[in-house]
């Protein structure tokens, strides 16, 4: 898929969200969505490079257009992972400069990073020189005691003179001490209006915005403010009916690909049994079907059974067809 191409699937992208977004989950969010860009958990470029772990780039080819995202700071170990996602059939590898967790601050990476532009810079110039596929990425508006009308820019300008033509940024600062990565994705205030000024700064760039964002017509509203894209988080993950559904319709002007969330679930039943057949577990794909139906007559009952039911030992696809019978029975009775 070409850059340009690639653009235009990023007007609506899902967010990477660690121990969410693995390949069971694109696959169910792409059933809802033929054009939303996907993205995969954050993978390490130590993990990929030193440790051999390319099961971690495993994907289904259903899932395109699909991102990877790769965490690391050292340049030269960073543009091997690209280069190892980009042989693995990747259409975009995205530098992860916004994760506040302990777990990446300790491997000098994620949000830390907003702290050394330099340094990001020169890895994504050695990224993209080792790739063809777009090097992308994903930042935070600052961190701790920064001013993010200071730094933005610079980081801005640092990494696109490096060569990045696309980022996403998380409308809210990190703060690395002091704050939990839960409390981080919702205490920091949301500075829509300096991420609107970034895209008049930066015309050239095509930045999409990201954070506390739920739902289709706020995502509208920022496309209206001239942005170039919406990544959704955790509302597509807790909700992704409400946010997958109709955003090609919505969003990219096409027609849905499915109809409703009940055809979702049943179009699962051949994936889910290839699961099983390989010997994996039915909670592995379930778990990230909870929200399937939230807000809808019948959603305690499948999330209850798919909860309960779905971790026991030899589960299969009965635990699935009873928490549909949950949905679809409360339907027929109010029909």
């Amino acid at each position: 898929m070409s850059a340009e191409a690639l653009k235009y699937n990023a007007k609506l992208s899902v967010a990477p969200m660690l121990d969410w977004t693995d390949r069971h989950c694109r696959y169910f969010h792409r059933l809802m969505s033929s054009r939303a860009l996907l993205y995969t958990e954050m993978v390490t470029a130590p993990a990929l490079v030193r440790g051999g772990a390319r099961h971690l780039l495993e994907y289904n080819t259903s899932e395109h257009p699909v991102a990877v995202q790769l965490g690391g700071s050292d340049p030269t170990e960073l543009a091997q992972a690209a280069r190892m996602a980009e042989d693995a059939g990747y259409d975009e590898v995205n530098l992860n400069v916004g994760c506040p967790s302990d777990r990446v601050q300790s491997g000098f990476f994620g949000a830390v990073l907003m702290e050394r532009p330099g340094l990001v810079a020169d890895c994504v110039a050695e990224m993209a020189a080792m790739v063809r596929v777009p090097v992308t990425v994903k930042c935070r508006i600052g961190v701790d005691e920064q001013e993010p009308r200071d730094v933005l820019p610079d980081f801005l300008e640092q990494i696109r003179a490096a060569g990045v033509r696309r980022v996403t940024i998380h409308a809210r600062k990190a703060w690395l001490q002091g704050l939990s990565p839960k409390e981080n994705r919702d205490i920091p205030p949301l500075d829509y209006p300096l991420v609107h000024e970034m895209k008049r700064a930066f015309p050239d760039l095509h930045i999409s915005i990201n954070g506390g964002i739920a739902s289709l017509e706020a995502a509208q509203a920022q496309l209206a403010e001239g942005l170039d894209g919406v990544m959704i988080g955790r509302a597509a993950y807790h909700q992704p009916a409400d946010i997958l559904l109709e955003s090609d319709e919505q969003v990219f002007g096409e027609a849905a690909r499915v109809s409703s969330a009940v055809e979702v679930a049943e179009r699962m039943r051949p994936y889910i049994a290839r699961h099983l057949e390989a010997g994996g577990r039915l909670h592995q794909v379930t778990r990230h079907m909870l929200g399937l139906f939230a807000g809808k007559p019948g959603a305690r009952g499948w999330r209850r059974t798919l909860s309960e039911g779905a971790s026991r030992s030899g589960a299969g696809l009965e635990v699935l067809d009873a928490a549909l019978d949950c949905v679809t029975t409360v339907q027929v009775e109010e029909g």
